[in-house]
Parts: structure tokens; C-alpha cells; sequence
């Protein structure tokens, strides 16, 4: 079985994880894991190859935004509200509600 690399929490970095959500379908998954909870990797409903969500699920998870959980064939993703939390209070919140307000959404049409 593969491992996963999650950055322990004393690791994670301010300037890694603002990278991680600066991107408009990795903010949409995060939102997503936020509202939902624990979601497979295929959950999401993102206009990407696969590839591309693989490269924005593991940018998001190295970050330290997210982690992975490996069950059978599925890939179950969850957001470190905890770790986050616990290293930048009040951050993931602030980034999320900023989001949600803004009305952006993923449209089919849009590509990288």
C-alpha cells in the first residue's frame, strides 16, 4: 500500500497552505470537504481531467489543508480544521466565509 505524506502539524506553513487555497478548484473542494465532511476523491463534480484533481488533491493534502485516507480503492478526503485551527486560529473560517460570500461557483465550461 502507498504512503501518503501528511505534514505533521508543527509543520505546516502559512505561505503553503495560503498557495493551496489560492486556487479557485482546490477552494472548491475545500469548501465541499468543509460543508460534507469526508468525500472520495470522485465525489467531486470539477471541469478537470483526473489527473488534474490528483495534482490539486495532493497539493492540498502536502499543504497540510488536507488529509487522505485510504480505503480499499477509495481515496476519502478530509479537511485538518483541527491542525489548522490549531496553527493559524480562525484562518480556514475566514478564507471559507470570504469564499461562500463571494458567490463563486465552478461552471462546467470553465478549464484550467
Amino acid at each position: 500500500m502507498k504512503v501518503l505524506h501528511h505534514p505533521n502539524r508543527e509543520d505546516i506553513k502559512l505561505s503553503s497552505v495560503l498557495y493551496a487555497l489560492s486556487d479557485p478548484i482546490r477552494l472548491y473542494i475545500v469548501s465541499q470537504i468543509s460543508r460534507n465532511g469526508e468525500n472520495p476523491c470522485n465525489y467531486f463534480d470539477v471541469p478537470i481531467a483526473k489527473s488534474t484533481l490528483s495534482h490539486h488533491v495532493r497539493t492540498l493534502r502536502e499543504a497540510g489543508v488536507t488529509f487522505t485516507r485510504i480505503q480499499g480503492t477509495q481515496h476519502l478526503i478530509s479537511v485538518r480544521r483541527e491542525d489548522l485551527d490549531y496553527r493559524f486560529p480562525g484562518l480556514l473560517d475566514s478564507i471559507l466565509k470570504a469564499y461562500e460570500s463571494s458567490g463563486q461557483t465552478l461552471q462546467p465550461d470553465e478549464k484550467e
